[in-house]
């Protein structure tokens, strides 16, 4: 193995013929490595990106005291002695500070995000205040009651300098593009977006826009990918439509493996003899896991051609749907070197039944929330299963996920929801 290789030949390899999700699953976030270098980017237009260092507050944020509301600052310790009745010496608004301190029994008129000067340290709201004048001085009555240090923000109340802010390997949001500019950064390293060549293969598939003949289907597939892989932050080339012929298949995936981290096929992932791409992967590179216990997508194929991962989906949309969200999810952020997390599973009443279900088989059911008679959340199971029911997924909020112990569901048994928002 040369120093410059990205991929071991055995990364995914499995003696098992077929694997279980919870087995597939493991294989991919426990063996992949990231491949994707790298960059820097402006904070700006970090989102979605995933994080390539480790980030460290430079500074206190906020770095100095400042008041919380519009209205009066004085020191607590002086309330007693005064009476509550103040002169005020000085008007502080927001970024322009006070450099000399508050005299003892004095108050000043402070605004939202003023620096809170010394000898202060309690904020007063403006409209719980009466103001009048004095020979010619401005004075005010702050009502008793308040707490000492009312209304004022710490330094460092929302972070302190040195504090590890987030860890390499997140997804970065619009809430930590936030965090870094709150600290003065303007760029944040990140991992590039890693390069993905989508192929479709079948005689029988035509693109959107060609005239449609009997025995032909429109390619939903393209499109699907193409839109999960730009939520996934990928970059994405269309290779086409691929013929159902061998040397086509072989060739194509061959040149395609040069020039991309990821190959993604939907079609021909079965062993008919029309399905020519499990057989061109294994004589062009290595095929390490084919057919997982899942329904939809059994015939879901894991490889390589060199140092380009390749990732078989099946042909019907809902598989293809199913397999990208629950295992080229989870490889795709590997493969950035991001941290997987499962999404979040919520138990809920079934509002269906199953009468009987195969018991070495984990199901992902297209599920939609409802409310039941009692006013209870629960979930609906759309009533067709059929893998190439495209109006599933649209109608459809997540998977209702059936492991594989279990042979039969029940209406009111408790069932395991995922959400389809839950995988982004």
């Amino acid at each position: 193995m040369t120093s410059n290789r990205r991929l071991l030949d055995d990364c995914f390899l499995t003696d098992k013929e077929r694997m279980t999700h919870g087995e597939a699953l493991a294989l991919i976030t426990e063996r992949v490595a990231a491949v994707a270098g790298p960059e820097t980017v402006p904070v700006t237009a970090c989102e979605g990106r995933i994080l390539a260092e480790s980030v460290v507050a430079p500074m206190d944020v906020p770095l100095s005291d400042n008041a919380a509301v519009d209205g009066y600052a004085y020191a607590s310790s002086s309330y007693e002695a005064t009476g509550g009745f103040f002169p005020v010496v000085d008007r502080i608004a927001a970024g322009h500070p006070r450099h000399d301190p508050v005299p003892p029994g004095a108050a000043v008129r402070i605004f939202t995000g003023a620096a809170m000067p010394a000898g202060v340290d309690t904020v007063a709201m403006q409209e719980d205040c009466e103001t009048h004048d004095q020979d010619r001085q401005a004075f005010v009555i702050v009502p008793p009651g308040l707490k000492p240090g009312a209304n004022r923000r710490r330094a460092g109340e929302d972070l302190k300098a040195g504090t590890l802010v987030m860890g390499e390997g997140i997804r970065l949001r619009a809430q930590e593009a936030a965090s870094l500019a709150s600290f003065g950064r303007t760029g944040v390293q990140v991992r590039r977006r890693l390069r993905v060549a989508t192929v479709s293969t079948g005689d029988e598939i035509v693109r959107p826009g060609a005239p449609i003949r009997p025995g032909q289907v429109y390619d939903s597939n393209q499109a699907l990918l193409t839109a999960l892989l730009a939520k996934a932050g990928a970059e994405v080339t269309d290779l086409g439509v691929l013929a159902d012929r061998f040397d086509v298949i072989r060739d194509t995936l061959a040149d395609a493996a040069t020039r991309f981290d990821v190959i993604i096929t939907s079609g021909g992932a079965s062993r008919g003899e029309e399905d020519h791409v499990v057989t061109a992967l294994d004589e062009i590179g290595r095929r390490h896991l084919w057919q997982i216990a899942v329904k939809p997508g059994r015939p879901m194929t894991l490889g390589q051609i060199g140092d380009c991962v390749f990732l078989g989906l099946p042909g019907n949309p809902v598989a293809v749907f199913a397999c990208f969200l629950l295992y080229g999810l989870p490889l795709f952020a590997r493969l950035e070197g991001a941290v997987w997390r499962e999404p979040v599973r919520f138990p809920l009443p079934a509002a269906f039944e199953i009468a009987r279900k195969k018991p070495d088989r984990r199901e992902f059911l297209r599920g939609r929330l409802a409310t039941g008679a009692d006013g209870r959340l629960v979930v609906e199971k759309f009533p067709r299963d059929g893998s190439g029911l495209i109006t599933g997924l649209r109608e459809a909020d997540g998977f209702i996920d059936i492991p594989e112990p279990v042979t039969a569901v029940a209406p009111g048994d408790l069932v395991s929801f995922v959400p389809f928002t839950g995988f982004f």
